[in-house]
């Protein structure tokens, strides 16, 4: 699926994001050969997408004029801390609960990108989700999809057959509910 991903992106990170999430399986392969540091994953294509993110929630201004800009500043703030900080908390969490995916530092890398490459995949659906009508929720059912991509990841991690399983829940409970966790405590602060 794809084949035809090379000639238009290049080997690159967009490369890797495209491939993960049309095809699971070779995605995490890709990955995998890439070698792409963690940290320049980090920070050339996921901080810029939390940016586009919270850029995005200006969006809805456009369509309901019932949104202000105050309304849409928040939720931009809200949406950029909260998967800002839900990388970091993934990455503690799993690491705690699975110690012997960060017992080297290519173990660990692996993981990172596991968790990165998965939220990037949120980002995207959230962004694409602010680009349409606010009604226009079909795209949230998209999410779905994370724990499918999160079970193709396990190769990637070397996870033993036997927890393929609980990893895979917990995983995906931690990278769908830390998000709305955290959306849903900055909400409290803000003013309405």
């Amino acid at each position: 699926m794809c084949i035809f991903a090379p000639a238009i992106f290049g080997m690159s990170i967009w490369h890797n994001i495209f491939c993960v999430i049309t095809a699971p399986r070779y995605g995490w392969e890709v990955i995998n050969e890439s070698n792409i540091p963690t940290g320049k994953v980090l920070h050339s294509v996921y901080q810029p997408l939390l940016g586009l993110l919270a850029l995005s929630c200006f969006v809805p201004m456009l369509y309901d004029t019932t949104i202000g800009f105050s309304t849409s500043l928040m939720n931009g703030i809200v949406m950029f801390s909260t998967f800002f900080i839900s990388y970091y908390i993934i990455v503690y969490l799993l690491g705690g609960f699975y110690p012997e995916l960060v017992k080297t530092q290519g173990a660990t890398a692996r993981l990172n990108d596991y968790i990165l490459y998965n939220l990037i995949f949120l980002v995207l659906l959230l962004i694409l989700r602010n680009l349409l009508p606010s009604d226009f929720t079909p795209v949230l059912f998209l999410m779905a999809y994370l724990p499918w991509m999160a079970y193709r990841g396990t190769d990637h991690l070397f996870v033993k057959k036997e927890k393929v399983t609980k990893f895979v829940v917990i995983s995906s409970a931690l990278l769908l509910g830390i998000p709305l966790l955290l959306t849903a405590i900055l909400n409290l602060f803000v003013v309405k």
